[in-house]
């Protein structure tokens, strides 16, 4: 999708700048806050042992912290998806990607699904963003999801986790239809391109999740030079 067809759409504030890797050390996440801030990203994302130190590091910053709950599989108790959702918040974090219980879920507990999300949305007031999985679901199984999560009380609705398949047009064109404009939809797992980006944006997100924030506003800045020249 060339640039010049859209150069309204400014992605850097869309993005939630992620790290989610299980060996990334800390100056590696102090080295993803300072890119966060410098290309002025809406958050960082990134796992609930960093929050305290990423929120020291953003502190009187524009980029939020957003930390994983029940990351990747979803099926922790709600107990302890609770626990870890509160300690993430005292810790400083004000946005919560929560894996919803694929299992219970698939099994028609819609009841148990939804309320380990609204107590979640009830106790913390945080900002929360329900990823669903999207690659593991039929559509039937993503509107029904999608519906639990806004009835819950959820701020947005999330695509993937990213490690069982990335983010579509199509499930986000679904998402969009289904949260009639009111939750935000993040589209997460798989966005390699500034292209991409832009054909997830218009297909309805409002959230970008991705590894590669910095890479995706490099190949917009090369776009625009190679337009311009």
């Amino acid at each position: 999708m060339p640039f010049e067809s859209h150069p309204d759409i400014d992605i850097a504030p869309l993005i939630d700048h992620t790290l989610l890797n299980q060996a990334a050390t800390p100056q590696q996440i102090d080295q993803c806050c300072g890119e966060a801030d410098r290309y002025h990203f809406a958050s960082v994302c990134i796992f609930p042992c960093f929050v305290r130190r990423s929120r020291e590091f953003l502190q009187n910053k524009t980029p939020a912290v957003c930390t994983v709950i029940g990351f990747p599989c979803g099926a922790t108790t709600s107990a302890v998806k609770l626990y870890e959702a509160l300690e993430a918040v005292e810790n400083g974090a004000t946005e919560l990607d929560v894996v919803i219980n694929l299992g219970l879920l698939k099994s028609g507990d819609t009841e148990a699904v939804h309320r380990e999300l609204a107590e979640i949305c009830e106790e913390t007031g945080a900002t929360v963003k329900a990823i669903l999985e999207t690659a593991v679901l039929t559509d039937a199984e993503k509107r029904l999801a999608a519906e639990l999560a806004m009835e819950a009380g959820v701020s947005f609705l999330k695509t993937s986790t990213g490690w069982y398949g990335g983010a579509t047009v199509e499930d986000v064109r679904l998402l969009k239809e289904v949260s009639r404009g009111q939750v935000g939809i993040k589209a997460s797992g798989g966005i390699r391109t500034y292209e991409q980006a832009i054909a997830l944006v218009l297909a309805g997100a409002t959230r970008l999740g991705t590894s590669r924030g910095v890479d995706l506003i490099r190949q917009r800045d090369t776009e625009k030079t190679d337009e311009n020249e």
